[in-house]
């Protein structure tokens, strides 16, 4: 898709001028000096902030990806969350939500996320009873919600604060209530389907003990927290980066079954160089883009349609704004998806004061969501290939499962406060924010873990019990209206929440009393 949509860009200055293009996309003629001089010569092309970032450091934060896996990071989470949430229901289900979480920000691709942690959690998902799709489809959404949580995010917090000008500690902070939102509400999901398919976890005396595992690989955590706090002294990225490698291989030696050697360290190099070439290639593609859009007044035709098609309406204008995200970023990791979006779809939303660092984080969430959204959901076809199941279903699996990270966006653009950040009285283009009110934050994340909650069991169609149509209505109506941030909704939304459960709560009881195969009456 990507090389298919550099093409067309690099077409379109040798084109634009002709009478029979768009009147909207008329510009004036360029010559072949003007385009390859944009290209080869400026800033704003092949040699834009795009690949300028993918060889100083997304290619160190992918080593260091590579290195850890060599060290056993994999399998350190793995055990880990078997040994937290192996054991409840559906508990394969939720070890893979967990795990491919911490992997997936650490990874710089979701695509390699899946098969990474795939092979391991999508055959156990199976096993104890979750259809093929359904096992492919947690594992592509945990994945791409790796992307989103801090402390990496897959690298792109890096291109964010370099993009927007905002500190990385501000981002990392920013993003934190959303992304948990997020995986709480794949969390609920995966736990109602398994309560509705009563599937069961995985026997304790077959699991791994915490203390075991952190007694064994524990050491590994350290140089994600070296990591953490590199970054938080501001320390030039680059540097962490090296820093934290180095510190990787260092620790891995205190134990004999993490320690690497030098076929280890070789095979490490090899990896990280391996995998960071479809996201360098990537990203000097949509530098062709940038070029273009610099080139041309293509950015600007982008901005006033979206503009013109959404007449005004904030919400309008964020739809339309999500869908162009959600094409920009077809079949791309989410540096290069991150880099277009903001490139071209967030400029739509400074006209109506959005600030920066809200728009920038809408459109990435967007952009990144291609990967579980079909036609082109990347994702979900690689956990679909594992699972041995459909493509297709497996992609539109993913995308319901993953339905709460396409509410929240529009969430913290009507009220920023989710991001951790007060914009009362900031300009558009503000790098530091007033934290909010810790009353606003407590109501805010309240209303919407118990409104995500809620969401998940009325998509399942199961609480304590089975819900009906009527019932899955009432409660996913009621859910949003807790998600909304605004206090007459919350108040409305936990009345009809409270309402759904308690009769649900009633009807589980009143089966549970009832003798197999007898009328309740």
């Amino acid at each position: 898709m990507l090389p298919i949509l550099g093409l067309i860009f690099l077409a379109y200055p040798f084109i634009s001028h002709f009478n029979w293009m768009p009147e909207r996309l008329l510009t004036r003629p360029y010559t072949v000096s003007d385009i390859f001089g944009q290209m080869y010569l400026k800033t704003e092309g092949l040699y834009s902030s795009a690949i300028g970032a993918s060889v100083t450091f997304i290619f160190l934060f992918i080593l260091f990806g590579a290195f850890l896996a060599k060290s056993g990071m994999g399998k350190l989470f793995n055990d880990l969350a078997m040994a937290l949430a192996g054991h409840k229901q559906g508990g394969p289900a939720k070890v893979a939500v967990i795990s491919s979480g911490f992997m997936g920000s650490i990874n710089g691709t979701a695509v390699a996320n899946v098969v990474g942690t795939g092979s391991f959690t999508i055959p156990l998902m199976k096993k104890i009873g979750y259809h093929k799709n359904f096992a492919g489809a947690v594992e592509a959404s945990a994945s791409v919600g790796g992307q989103i949580l801090p402390p990496v995010m897959g690298a792109s917090a890096f291109i964010m604060a370099e993009t927007t000008g905002v500190s990385y500690g501000t981002i990392a902070l920013a993003a934190t209530l959303p992304a948990l939102l997020y995986y709480l509400g794949v969390m609920a999901q995966v736990h109602f389907r398994a309560g509705k398919d009563n599937l069961k976890g995985v026997p304790k005396a077959d699991l791994p003990r915490v203390k075991e595992v952190l007694k064994e690989r524990g050491h590994l955590l350290i140089p994600i927290v070296a990591l953490v706090f590199f970054l938080f002294q501001s320390i030039p990225v680059s540097y962490a980066a090296v820093y934290t490698i180095v510190l990787t291989v260092i620790v891995a030696a205190f134990r004999k079954s993490t320690r690497m050697g030098i076929r280890e360290i070789l095979d490490a190099l090899a990896d990280g160089a391996r995998q960071s070439l479809s996201v360098m290639a990537a990203c000097a593609v949509v530098g062709i883009i940038i070029g273009v859009v610099s080139l041309t007044s293509f950015g600007t035709v982008m901005t006033s349609s979206i503009m013109s098609i959404g007449a005004g309406s904030l919400f309008l204008t964020l739809f339309f704004t999500m869908l162009a995200s959600m094409i920009l970023g077809m079949g791309l990791p989410s540096i290069p998806a991150y880099i277009i979006t903001a490139t071209m779809a967030a400029p739509a939303l400074a006209h109506f004061d959005i600030p920066t660092l809200v728009a920038h984080m809408f459109v990435f969430y967007f952009g990144l969501f291609a990967n579980i959204t079909p036609p082109v959901a990347l994702a979900a076809f690689a956990g679909a290939g594992i699972a041995g199941g459909d493509p297709m279903r497996t992609g539109f699996q993913a995308l319901k499962l993953s339905l709460a990270g396409f509410i929240v966006p529009f969430l913290f653009v009507y009220n920023p406060a989710m991001l951790m950040i007060d914009t009362t009285n900031v300009a558009v283009n503000a790098r530091e924010f007033a934290f909010p009110a810790w009353t606003t934050i407590v109501s805010i994340t309240v209303t919407s873990v118990i409104g995500i909650l809620a969401l998940g069991a009325a998509v399942e169609g199961y609480f304590k019990t089975g819900l009906n149509w009527f019932w899955r209505i009432f409660m996913g109506v009621g859910a949003l209206m807790m998600i909304i941030p605004e206090t007459y909704t919350d108040i409305a939304g936990t009345i009809m929440v409270v309402i759904a459960v308690a009769v649900n709560v009633l009807q589980a009881r009143k089966q549970k009393s009832t003798p197999s195969g007898l009328s309740s009456a």
